[in-house]
Protein backbone atom coordinates (compact mmCIF):
# COMPACT_ATOMS: atom_id res chain seq x y z
CA UNK A 1 0.00 0.00 0.00
CA UNK A 2 0.98 3.75 -1.24
CA UNK A 3 1.46 6.55 1.21
CA UNK A 4 -1.14 9.11 -0.05
CA UNK A 5 -1.79 12.79 0.76
CA UNK A 6 -3.85 11.58 4.27
CA UNK A 7 -0.84 9.04 5.34
CA UNK A 8 1.84 9.49 7.53
CA UNK A 9 4.81 9.64 5.46
CA UNK A 10 3.70 11.44 2.62
CA UNK A 11 6.33 14.10 0.67
CA UNK A 12 5.15 15.29 -2.59
CA UNK A 13 7.28 15.47 -5.27
CA UNK A 14 9.38 18.10 -6.15
CA UNK A 15 7.88 21.26 -8.35
CA UNK A 16 8.57 21.25 -11.95
CA UNK A 17 12.02 23.69 -13.07
CA UNK A 18 11.30 27.45 -13.22
CA UNK A 19 11.79 27.57 -16.47
CA UNK A 20 9.26 24.72 -17.30
CA UNK A 21 6.60 26.62 -14.94
CA UNK A 22 7.31 29.97 -16.56
CA UNK A 23 7.13 28.96 -20.42
CA UNK A 24 3.54 28.69 -21.64
CA UNK A 25 2.27 26.54 -24.84
CA UNK A 26 2.49 27.96 -28.02
CA UNK A 27 -0.69 29.25 -29.32
CA UNK A 28 -0.43 28.54 -32.28
CA UNK A 29 -0.30 25.30 -31.54
CA UNK A 30 -3.07 25.41 -29.47
CA UNK A 31 -5.37 26.96 -32.48
CA UNK A 32 -4.13 24.31 -34.34
CA UNK A 33 -5.76 21.76 -31.97
CA UNK A 34 -8.75 23.70 -32.05
CA UNK A 35 -9.30 23.73 -35.18
CA UNK A 36 -8.76 20.45 -36.29
CA UNK A 37 -12.17 19.90 -37.84
CA UNK A 38 -11.98 19.18 -41.51
CA UNK A 39 -15.02 22.03 -42.32
CA UNK A 40 -13.00 25.20 -40.59
CA UNK A 41 -10.85 26.64 -42.98
CA UNK A 42 -8.01 27.95 -41.13
CA UNK A 43 -5.42 30.46 -41.76
CA UNK A 44 -3.63 29.58 -38.68
CA UNK A 45 -0.98 27.52 -38.98
CA UNK A 46 1.90 27.63 -41.13
CA UNK A 47 1.06 24.24 -42.67
CA UNK A 48 2.77 23.35 -46.18
CA UNK A 49 0.21 22.39 -48.78
CA UNK A 50 0.41 18.42 -47.69
CA UNK A 51 -1.43 17.60 -51.76
CA UNK A 52 2.25 19.67 -53.06
CA UNK A 53 4.68 17.09 -51.29
CA UNK A 54 6.63 14.79 -54.02
CA UNK A 55 5.29 11.99 -51.75
CA UNK A 56 6.30 9.84 -54.91
CA UNK A 57 9.59 10.89 -54.52
CA UNK A 58 10.67 10.69 -51.50
CA UNK A 59 8.60 7.14 -51.11
CA UNK A 60 11.48 6.00 -53.68
CA UNK A 61 14.15 7.48 -51.95
CA UNK A 62 12.85 5.38 -48.42
CA UNK A 63 12.42 2.50 -50.98
CA UNK A 64 16.11 2.51 -52.42
CA UNK A 65 18.07 3.37 -49.25
CA UNK A 66 16.15 0.32 -47.40
CA UNK A 67 16.44 -2.01 -50.33
CA UNK A 68 20.52 -1.23 -51.05
CA UNK A 69 21.79 -0.19 -47.91
CA UNK A 70 19.51 -1.11 -44.48
CA UNK A 71 22.36 -2.22 -42.39
CA UNK A 72 23.65 1.59 -42.92
CA UNK A 73 20.31 3.48 -43.24
CA UNK A 74 19.14 1.56 -40.11
CA UNK A 75 22.22 1.81 -37.93
CA UNK A 76 23.53 4.65 -35.56
CA UNK A 77 25.06 7.53 -37.60
CA UNK A 78 27.74 10.47 -36.80
CA UNK A 79 26.44 13.23 -34.48
CA UNK A 80 27.10 15.82 -37.66
CA UNK A 81 25.33 14.29 -40.13
CA UNK A 82 24.89 12.30 -43.11
CA UNK A 83 28.06 12.66 -44.72
CA UNK A 84 26.39 12.52 -48.33
CA UNK A 85 23.83 14.93 -47.28
CA UNK A 86 26.24 17.42 -45.45
CA UNK A 87 27.92 17.57 -48.79
CA UNK A 88 24.65 18.26 -50.83
CA UNK A 89 23.59 20.87 -48.92
CA UNK A 90 26.91 23.12 -48.61
CA UNK A 91 26.94 22.37 -52.35
CA UNK A 92 23.34 24.29 -52.58
CA UNK A 93 24.49 26.87 -49.66
CA UNK A 94 27.36 27.68 -52.45
CA UNK A 95 25.35 27.76 -55.11
CA UNK A 96 22.89 30.52 -53.32
CA UNK A 97 26.14 32.73 -52.92
CA UNK A 98 27.49 31.51 -49.55
CA UNK A 99 30.36 29.57 -50.02
CA UNK A 100 29.61 26.27 -47.49
CA UNK A 101 32.08 23.22 -46.73
CA UNK A 102 30.50 20.07 -45.61
CA UNK A 103 32.54 20.45 -42.15
CA UNK A 104 30.56 23.96 -41.44
CA UNK A 105 27.21 22.09 -41.39
CA UNK A 106 25.21 19.68 -38.28
CA UNK A 107 22.60 18.35 -39.66
CA UNK A 108 19.58 18.70 -36.85
CA UNK A 109 16.22 17.31 -36.04
CA UNK A 110 14.22 20.10 -37.94
CA UNK A 111 15.85 23.77 -37.60
CA UNK A 112 14.19 24.31 -34.19
CA UNK A 113 16.39 21.60 -32.90
CA UNK A 114 19.15 23.86 -34.34
CA UNK A 115 18.11 27.25 -32.51
CA UNK A 116 17.60 25.13 -29.13
CA UNK A 117 21.34 23.51 -29.79
CA UNK A 118 22.73 27.09 -30.08
CA UNK A 119 20.92 28.34 -26.87
CA UNK A 120 22.50 25.82 -25.29
CA UNK A 121 25.44 26.62 -26.40
CA UNK A 122 25.54 30.53 -26.12
CA UNK A 123 23.14 30.89 -23.29
CA UNK A 124 23.49 31.35 -19.49
CA UNK A 125 20.52 32.38 -17.33
CA UNK A 126 19.93 36.47 -17.33
CA UNK A 127 22.38 36.32 -20.75
CA UNK A 128 19.88 38.68 -23.04
CA UNK A 129 18.78 37.96 -26.05
CA UNK A 130 17.36 40.58 -29.05
CA UNK A 131 14.58 39.51 -30.72
CA UNK A 132 12.29 41.36 -33.58
CA UNK A 133 9.33 42.74 -32.45
CA UNK A 134 7.16 40.77 -33.08
CA UNK A 135 9.04 37.26 -33.18
CA UNK A 136 8.84 33.91 -34.30
CA UNK A 137 6.69 32.04 -31.02
CA UNK A 138 9.10 29.07 -30.49
CA UNK A 139 12.45 31.00 -30.40
CA UNK A 140 10.35 32.76 -27.51
CA UNK A 141 9.94 29.62 -25.66
CA UNK A 142 13.37 27.99 -26.60
CA UNK A 143 14.59 31.55 -24.53
CA UNK A 144 12.39 31.20 -21.77
CA UNK A 145 13.61 27.74 -21.12
CA UNK A 146 17.37 28.77 -21.35
CA UNK A 147 16.40 31.80 -18.98
CA UNK A 148 17.39 34.46 -21.14
CA UNK A 149 16.00 37.99 -20.86
CA UNK A 150 14.67 38.65 -24.03
CA UNK A 151 14.54 42.56 -25.16
CA UNK A 152 12.69 43.31 -28.42
CA UNK A 153 14.26 45.19 -31.09
CA UNK A 154 11.45 47.48 -32.94
CA UNK A 155 10.39 46.61 -36.39
CA UNK A 156 8.60 48.49 -39.48
CA UNK A 157 7.23 47.79 -42.49
CA UNK A 158 10.81 46.87 -43.53
CA UNK A 159 11.18 44.96 -40.79
CA UNK A 160 14.04 45.17 -37.73
CA UNK A 161 15.45 49.08 -37.30
CA UNK A 162 19.22 48.74 -37.40
CA UNK A 163 19.61 52.09 -35.59
CA UNK A 164 17.17 51.14 -32.47
CA UNK A 165 19.27 47.38 -32.57
CA UNK A 166 22.74 49.83 -32.26
CA UNK A 167 20.64 51.93 -29.40
CA UNK A 168 19.72 48.70 -27.21
CA UNK A 169 22.55 46.54 -28.34
CA UNK A 170 24.79 49.13 -26.50
CA UNK A 171 22.44 49.13 -23.39
CA UNK A 172 21.84 46.04 -22.69
CA UNK A 173 25.33 44.22 -23.61
CA UNK A 174 23.43 41.41 -25.65
CA UNK A 175 24.67 37.93 -25.84
CA UNK A 176 22.75 37.27 -29.20
CA UNK A 177 20.66 38.89 -32.09
CA UNK A 178 17.65 36.09 -33.21
CA UNK A 179 15.91 36.98 -36.34
CA UNK A 180 14.00 35.41 -39.38
CA UNK A 181 15.19 37.96 -41.80
CA UNK A 182 13.13 36.63 -45.26
CA UNK A 183 9.82 36.49 -45.34
CA UNK A 184 9.71 36.35 -41.41
CA UNK A 185 7.21 34.23 -39.54
CA UNK A 186 4.68 36.39 -38.55
CA UNK A 187 5.02 39.57 -40.58
CA UNK A 188 6.42 38.06 -43.76
CA UNK A 189 8.70 40.85 -44.34
CA UNK A 190 11.96 40.79 -45.54
CA UNK A 191 15.06 42.87 -44.25
CA UNK A 192 17.20 44.72 -47.31
CA UNK A 193 20.62 44.12 -48.58
CA UNK A 194 21.23 47.75 -46.96
CA UNK A 195 19.65 47.08 -43.48
CA UNK A 196 21.25 43.52 -43.67
CA UNK A 197 24.95 45.11 -43.79
CA UNK A 198 23.93 47.57 -41.27
CA UNK A 199 22.82 44.35 -39.11
CA UNK A 200 26.40 42.81 -39.41
CA UNK A 201 28.13 45.96 -38.71
CA UNK A 202 26.30 46.27 -35.29
CA UNK A 203 26.92 42.74 -34.23
CA UNK A 204 30.98 43.13 -35.04
CA UNK A 205 30.93 46.76 -33.52
CA UNK A 206 28.61 45.86 -30.26
CA UNK A 207 30.33 42.11 -29.79
CA UNK A 208 27.59 39.93 -30.75
CA UNK A 209 26.10 36.40 -32.05
CA UNK A 210 23.75 36.56 -34.55
CA UNK A 211 21.39 33.82 -35.53
CA UNK A 212 19.63 33.96 -38.64
CA UNK A 213 17.03 31.68 -39.38
CA UNK A 214 15.88 30.77 -42.95
CA UNK A 215 13.55 28.30 -43.10
CA UNK A 216 11.71 30.56 -45.74
CA UNK A 217 13.88 32.22 -48.70
CA UNK A 218 13.43 29.80 -51.11
CA UNK A 219 10.08 30.31 -51.01
CA UNK A 220 10.04 33.61 -53.17
CA UNK A 221 7.51 34.36 -56.09
CA UNK A 222 8.70 38.47 -56.27
CA UNK A 223 11.75 40.02 -57.44
CA UNK A 224 15.37 38.91 -56.36
CA UNK A 225 16.61 37.10 -53.93
CA UNK A 226 18.87 39.01 -51.36
CA UNK A 227 22.08 37.78 -49.67
CA UNK A 228 22.15 36.10 -46.58
CA UNK A 229 23.49 38.35 -43.24
CA UNK A 230 25.71 35.62 -43.11
CA UNK A 231 27.42 37.09 -45.62
CA UNK A 232 27.89 40.60 -45.37
CA UNK A 233 31.34 41.90 -43.87
CA UNK A 234 31.57 42.01 -39.90
CA UNK A 235 29.15 38.78 -39.61
CA UNK A 236 30.76 36.05 -41.16
CA UNK A 237 32.34 34.91 -38.24
CA UNK A 238 29.48 35.60 -35.77
CA UNK A 239 26.38 34.35 -37.91
CA UNK A 240 24.91 30.75 -37.57
CA UNK A 241 22.40 30.03 -40.35
CA UNK A 242 20.05 27.73 -39.59
CA UNK A 243 18.14 26.37 -42.79
CA UNK A 244 15.68 23.51 -43.33
CA UNK A 245 14.12 21.07 -45.84
CA UNK A 246 10.22 21.38 -43.68
CA UNK A 247 9.08 24.07 -46.09
CA UNK A 248 11.18 22.45 -49.61
CA UNK A 249 10.61 19.06 -49.17
CA UNK A 250 8.21 18.07 -46.08
CA UNK A 251 8.06 19.39 -42.55
CA UNK A 252 7.36 15.27 -41.41
CA UNK A 253 10.86 14.28 -42.07
CA UNK A 254 11.66 16.67 -39.26
CA UNK A 255 15.46 17.26 -41.00
CA UNK A 256 17.09 20.83 -40.49
CA UNK A 257 20.98 22.06 -40.25
CA UNK A 258 23.08 24.30 -38.92
CA UNK A 259 26.09 26.17 -40.31
CA UNK A 260 28.21 27.28 -37.60
CA UNK A 261 31.42 29.06 -37.19
CA UNK A 262 34.28 27.10 -36.39
CA UNK A 263 34.48 28.82 -33.36
CA UNK A 264 31.15 27.62 -32.19
CA UNK A 265 30.27 24.54 -34.60
CA UNK A 266 31.91 22.04 -31.82
CA UNK A 267 30.04 23.60 -28.93
CA UNK A 268 26.87 22.29 -30.92
CA UNK A 269 27.46 19.40 -31.71
CA UNK A 270 28.14 17.98 -27.99
CA UNK A 271 24.75 19.94 -27.15
CA UNK A 272 23.29 18.03 -29.86
CA UNK A 273 25.15 14.56 -28.53
CA UNK A 274 23.53 14.68 -25.27
CA UNK A 275 20.05 15.65 -26.78
CA UNK A 276 19.43 12.92 -29.14
CA UNK A 277 22.71 11.34 -30.25
CA UNK A 278 22.19 12.10 -34.01
CA UNK A 279 19.02 12.96 -36.34
CA UNK A 280 17.50 9.75 -38.16
CA UNK A 281 19.88 8.05 -40.08
CA UNK A 282 17.12 6.24 -42.30
CA UNK A 283 15.51 9.71 -42.90
CA UNK A 284 19.52 11.57 -43.87
CA UNK A 285 19.94 8.87 -46.18
CA UNK A 286 16.62 9.20 -47.82
CA UNK A 287 16.93 12.79 -48.27
CA UNK A 288 20.08 12.37 -49.73
CA UNK A 289 19.24 9.99 -51.97
CA UNK A 290 16.10 12.47 -52.89
CA UNK A 291 18.33 15.54 -53.29
CA UNK A 292 21.20 12.89 -55.54
CA UNK A 293 17.69 12.15 -58.19
CA UNK A 294 14.77 13.83 -57.98
CA UNK A 295 14.49 17.41 -59.13
CA UNK A 296 14.54 19.57 -55.99
CA UNK A 297 14.28 22.58 -58.48
CA UNK A 298 11.48 21.87 -60.25
CA UNK A 299 9.48 20.76 -57.23
CA UNK A 300 10.09 24.39 -55.48
CA UNK A 301 9.03 25.76 -58.63
CA UNK A 302 5.27 24.24 -59.13
CA UNK A 303 5.30 25.07 -54.96
CA UNK A 304 6.28 28.77 -56.05
CA UNK A 305 4.00 28.83 -58.49
CA UNK A 306 1.14 27.51 -56.26
CA UNK A 307 1.55 29.56 -53.21
CA UNK A 308 1.66 32.81 -55.66
CA UNK A 309 -1.67 32.28 -56.58
CA UNK A 310 -2.86 31.17 -53.11
CA UNK A 311 -1.05 34.70 -51.72
CA UNK A 312 -2.70 36.86 -54.19
CA UNK A 313 -6.06 35.16 -53.83
CA UNK A 314 -5.62 36.04 -50.02
CA UNK A 315 -4.32 39.49 -50.84
CA UNK A 316 -7.60 40.08 -53.88
CA UNK A 317 -9.98 39.39 -50.45
CA UNK A 318 -8.63 40.80 -47.99
CA UNK A 319 -10.58 44.07 -48.82
CA UNK A 320 -13.73 42.71 -48.22
CA UNK A 321 -13.27 40.62 -45.12
CA UNK A 322 -11.84 43.16 -43.11
CA UNK A 323 -12.83 45.81 -41.23
CA UNK A 324 -12.33 49.53 -43.26
CA UNK A 325 -9.49 50.89 -42.16
CA UNK A 326 -7.24 47.84 -41.51
CA UNK A 327 -3.69 47.11 -43.18
CA UNK A 328 -1.28 44.21 -44.47
CA UNK A 329 0.93 43.94 -46.38
CA UNK A 330 2.34 42.07 -49.59
CA UNK A 331 5.00 39.47 -49.25
CA UNK A 332 7.06 38.56 -51.96
CA UNK A 333 7.48 34.78 -50.95
CA UNK A 334 6.88 32.47 -47.56
CA UNK A 335 3.72 31.75 -46.04
CA UNK A 336 2.60 35.05 -43.99
CA UNK A 337 0.32 38.10 -44.33
CA UNK A 338 0.48 40.29 -41.35
CA UNK A 339 -2.83 42.49 -40.94
CA UNK A 340 -3.91 45.08 -38.90
CA UNK A 341 -7.60 46.13 -37.51
CA UNK A 342 -8.70 49.11 -36.67
CA UNK A 343 -8.21 50.67 -33.61
CA UNK A 344 -10.58 49.19 -31.16
CA UNK A 345 -10.46 45.69 -32.32
CA UNK A 346 -9.00 43.22 -30.14
CA UNK A 347 -8.01 40.00 -32.80
CA UNK A 348 -7.81 37.65 -29.62
CA UNK A 349 -11.18 38.15 -28.36
CA UNK A 350 -12.71 37.95 -31.13
CA UNK A 351 -10.61 34.40 -32.48
CA UNK A 352 -13.77 32.26 -30.41
CA UNK A 353 -17.08 34.02 -32.58
CA UNK A 354 -14.17 34.01 -35.57
CA UNK A 355 -13.96 29.82 -35.33
CA UNK A 356 -17.68 29.49 -34.39
CA UNK A 357 -18.18 30.49 -38.49
CA UNK A 358 -15.62 27.49 -39.22
CA UNK A 359 -12.54 29.81 -40.17
CA UNK A 360 -9.14 30.81 -38.56
CA UNK A 361 -6.70 33.13 -38.06
CA UNK A 362 -3.48 33.85 -35.47
CA UNK A 363 -3.62 36.94 -32.99
CA UNK A 364 -0.80 38.93 -33.56
CA UNK A 365 -0.62 39.57 -29.44
CA UNK A 366 1.93 36.35 -28.46
CA UNK A 367 4.10 37.32 -30.99
CA UNK A 368 5.58 40.36 -29.12
CA UNK A 369 8.10 39.94 -26.80
CA UNK A 370 7.27 43.56 -25.93
CA UNK A 371 4.02 45.13 -25.53
CA UNK A 372 1.25 43.42 -27.67
CA UNK A 373 -0.55 45.11 -30.65
CA UNK A 374 -4.01 43.61 -29.87
CA UNK A 375 -4.96 44.53 -33.59
CA UNK A 376 -2.10 42.62 -35.42
CA UNK A 377 -3.48 39.22 -37.04
CA UNK A 378 -1.50 36.62 -38.99
CA UNK A 379 -2.78 34.78 -41.97
CA UNK A 380 -1.27 32.00 -43.66
CA UNK A 381 -2.19 31.60 -47.16
CA UNK A 382 -0.20 28.30 -48.22
CA UNK A 383 -2.32 25.43 -46.28
CA UNK A 384 -5.93 25.73 -49.26
CA UNK A 385 -6.43 26.57 -52.44
CA UNK A 386 -7.06 30.25 -53.84
CA UNK A 387 -11.24 28.91 -53.82
CA UNK A 388 -11.12 28.08 -50.28
CA UNK A 389 -9.15 31.08 -49.64
CA UNK A 390 -12.02 32.32 -50.78
CA UNK A 391 -14.39 31.14 -48.79
CA UNK A 392 -12.40 31.44 -46.06
CA UNK A 393 -12.19 35.10 -46.31
CA UNK A 394 -16.21 35.42 -47.03
CA UNK A 395 -16.66 33.30 -43.74
CA UNK A 396 -14.23 35.40 -41.66
CA UNK A 397 -15.51 39.35 -43.15
CA UNK A 398 -19.45 37.40 -41.61
CA UNK A 399 -17.52 36.98 -38.36
CA UNK A 400 -16.11 40.16 -37.84
CA UNK A 401 -18.77 42.14 -39.06
CA UNK A 402 -21.24 40.24 -36.59
CA UNK A 403 -18.86 40.64 -33.77
CA UNK A 404 -18.37 44.46 -34.56
CA UNK A 405 -22.66 45.02 -34.82
CA UNK A 406 -22.94 42.84 -31.14
CA UNK A 407 -20.15 45.19 -29.89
Amino acid sequence: MTDSPLTPGFTPAPGLAARAARTGSSPVRDILALTARPEVISFAGGLPAPELFDAAGIAAAFQHVLAEQPQRALQYSPTDGDPGLRATIAARTTARGLPTDAGDLLVTTGSQQGLSLLATALLEPDDVVLVEDPCYLAALQIFSLAGARVVPVPTDDEGLDPAALDEIAARENPKLLYLVPTFQNPTGRTLSAGRRAAVASVAARRGLWIVEDDPYSELRFDGDAVPWVASFPGAEDRTALLGSFSKVMAPGLRLGWLRAPAALRPACVIAKQAADLHTSTVDQAAAARYLATADLDGHLARVRGAYRARRDALLGGLGAALPAGSRWNHPAGGMFVWATLPGGYDAGALLPDVVRHDVAYVPGAPFYAGPPDLTAVRLSFVTHSPDEIREGLDRLGTALRGARQAG
